[in-house]
């Protein structure tokens, strides 16, 4: 299998009180539905740094990894292996702003209307009424670095 047919994506749900930060793209399967800032993790990140980047760039929020809220994976076509990992994250700072050319809009909208909203995706429905267990989730942590893989940066997410 070629590298270029296994798809790493990291994916932030940012939450404020009861809303959530949502946007909409200006491209693909989404384009024109509510979902969660998310983009491909690139190389010499960690999934969880992805996360972090793609919320600011998409959005201009700054956030800060909670716990892992999911693994999405499947198979396009057949051919290529899709994989994302979902985090809840908590805000720190900003208002949303849409990415220029990339994000049509970005807002916080209250949980409950992003529930049952025709615009929202299948998987914002799917994972969202999971925010208040958030707390559950699994925590991330460094660790020492093991010299033989010769690690830059070393985090395993698990239950506390």
């Amino acid at each position: 299998m070629k590298r270029s047919d296994v798809w790493l994506g990291a994916c932030g749900i940012v939450i404020r009180g009861e809303e959530a930060l949502v946007v909409k793209k200006t491209y693909g399967g989404l384009k024109g539905q509510w979902s969660f800032p998310a983009g491909f993790v690139e190389p010499g990140e960690t999934v969880d740094d992805a996360a972090v980047r793609e919320v600011l760039e998409e959005t201009g929020v700054t956030a800060v990894v909670r716990q892992l809220a999911a693994v999405r994976s499947g198979v396009i076509r057949d051919t290529i292996s899709d994989n994302m990992v979902v985090f809840w994250m908590d805000y720190v700072s900003g208002e949303p702003r849409p990415q220029e050319g990339e994000i049509e809009t970005a807002l916080f909208l209250p949980i409950e209307q992003l529930l049952q909203d025709p615009l929202s995706s299948t998987y914002l429905k799917i994972v969202l009424p999971q925010y208040r267990d958030r707390e559950q989730g699994m925590g991330g942590k460094e660790y020492p670095i093991d010299p033989v893989f010769q690690y830059t940066q070393y985090k395993i997410f698990s239950k506390s």
